[in-house]
């Protein structure tokens, strides 16, 4: 790698450091960034030197030197060096710039006495018939001694500026350029034949720098070999996948192809995305690879959620949600006829080799409705499944006839839906809440003892809250009927009933303490007191 030779000369002293980089092994021109200057020029001088001229450092041929010098009104600069077109047959593939500060007698132009920080020359006056000086924000300058046959020929900027020139040595300002080392960097570019080759070891985001300058340059066979760049090297992460997307939007109408980047990220195909969805639950729902099937929900469970939040998924809200209702009706019936299959009389006395396979597909089928159910509350779309399992009463007439380790996985449904009823994450009707509760508390009543005991996944508290503020939200007779139930169960089981007590509270002061309709009269409960209970 070339180096930039840095002068700084402040109260009699002159401070020489050496600035990597000037000219890329690949062999075009790389401008250091202005951190390297401004560090270099806030180094501290601990010698008091007198004042001496810049010294020659020997580079070999193909690394090439540059010099800069901070920019004075009095001072002259040494002799520049020769510029390597390959385009004009001085190299075949890579182009070297020798780049050192110009020694020029003729007094300076108006722009360039403007007070820099740092100045930077590249290529040799003599060889050259076009300048380009950019006046970049960072606070230096970068000069160009250039071909303009080779800038007409690749920019449309440049041409555009040319045309208007007059045939004797022109030279072209860029006021406040906003990215000057890239700049330096693309016109560079100019001159290679092959540039994708020379962005091979480039990261993504200097690409991406690099076609945005290509872009104002109008230099298009650049913006396409950096186009060919993105669609073939890999992107790292969500933000520079959105980085690399917008630049290339951004192109869409300057006529040159960003179809192949785009549709790393977008489809032509015209099946609809809910065949997709629906192959993909499908996949889900019948694998048997315990492991798999449970990371894979855990998946498709959080980039659905992802969904949820995107305002461009609410068209596909509808249709999703059948495929999911769908599965869950399939799931049903395999269950209900599972369950037929396990309440025969000849079923207990079958081998074990035999039972198993029917108890796994009842977990596997009770498993899948119990993902599928916190899918649809996620989308605020259950209170249809809560119909679905209200209407279960064969179900229901079936749980009682097989072995609780059979059977309590449907019962995790029912506690499931109970909790988010008393949750208010779904608002079934009273009618299907009152079927819900008839049909599957007491199944669920039975299989207490064992899922308090055999579900890892089980919360005694949460279900039981559930349970009362569902039974809290019927009207008072009806809570009457399943709380004194209730208490019949709780008083003959004890903790291997859910304990109620809580909602028998409240059921209790409603009817005896303070009676919501009272001798006509009506009275408000918004000071009714109750321990953690929240009615609904």
């Amino acid at each position: 790698m070339a180096e930039i030779r840095l002068t700084k000369v402040e109260q009699g002293q002159t401070k020489i450091r050496n600035v990597p980089i000037a000219v890329t092994p690949e062999g075009f021109w790389c401008c250091p960034s202005p951190n390297v200057f401004q560090k270099s020029l806030k180094t501290p001088n601990p010698l008091n030197k007198p004042k001496s001229p810049l010294p020659t450092t020997q580079t070999p041929a193909h690394k090439k030197q540059t010099s800069v010098t901070e920019k004075r009104p009095a001072s002259a600069a040494p002799k520049s060096g020769a510029v390597s077109d390959e385009k004009r047959g001085v190299s075949a593939d890579t182009p070297t710039v020798t780049a050192s500060v110009p020694a020029e007698r003729t007094p300076r132009s108006k722009t360039e006495n403007v007070p820099r920080k740092v100045s930077i020359e590249f290529g040799e006056p003599g060889t050259s018939d076009l300048r380009v000086i950019l006046l970049g924000k960072q606070g230096f300058t970068v000069k160009l001694n250039v071909h303009k046959n080779i800038l007409v020929e690749n920019s449309s900027f440049f041409a555009n500026k040319i045309s208007v020139r007059q045939p004797v040595f022109p030279c072209i300002e860029i006021d406040d350029c906003e990215d000057v080392e890239i700049c330096v960097e693309t016109i560079g570019l100019m001159y290679c034949k092959e540039m994708k080759q020379r962005l091979i070891k480039q990261s993504v985001s200097r690409v991406l720098r690099i076609i945005k300058v290509a872009e104002q340059l109008g230099f298009k066979s650049c913006m396409q070999s950096c186009l060919e760049y993105l669609e073939a090297v890999p992107w790292v992460g969500e933000e520079e996948e959105e980085k690399v997307v917008s630049s290339v939007l951004r192109l869409q109408s300057e006529g040159i192809g960003v179809t192949p980047v785009l549709k790393r990220v977008s489809s032509d195909i015209s099946k609809p995305h809910k065949d997709t969805f629906s192959h993909i639950l499908e996949l889900v729902l019948k694998s048997n690879e315990e492991r798999g099937r449970r990371e894979m929900k855990s998946v498709v469970l959080k980039l659905l959620r992802e969904n949820n939040c995107l305002p461009s998924s609410s068209g596909s809200v509808d249709s999703y949600n059948e495929i999911i209702y769908g599965s869950c009706r399939s799931c049903l019936d395999s269950i209900l006829i599972l369950f037929k299959q396990a309440a025969e009389p000849e079923f207990s006395s079958n081998s074990t080799d035999c039972r198993e396979p029917v108890v796994k597909q009842i977990y596997l089928e009770a498993d899948n409705l119990s993902w599928m159910l916190e899918i649809l509350t996620d989308r605020q779309a259950a209170d249809e499944f809560a119909v679905m399992w209200a209407s279960q009463q064969e179900l229901a007439s079936l749980h009682t006839k097989l072995p609780i380790v059979s059977r309590h996985h449907v019962s995790c449904i029912t506690a499931k839906l109970f909790v988010g009823i008393g949750k208010g994450e779904l608002l079934p009707s009273k009618d299907t809440r009152n079927l819900l509760l008839q049909t599957w508390l007491q199944p669920l009543i039975n299989d207490y003892s064992w899922l308090q005991h055999g579900s890892r996944s089980f919360d005694r508290k949460v279900v039981e809250e559930g349970i009362g503020r569902t039974i809290l939200t019927l009207p008072l007779e009806e809570q009457q009927s399943i709380l004194l139930s209730w208490l019949g169960s709780f008083l003959k089981s004890g903790d291997n009933c859910p304990n109620l007590q809580r909602a028998f509270e409240v059921w209790w002061r409603r009817t005896f303490v303070r009676p919501y309709a009272e001798s006509g009269n009506t009275r408000r409960l918004d000071h009714v007191t109750t321990p953690k209970v929240t009615e609904h």
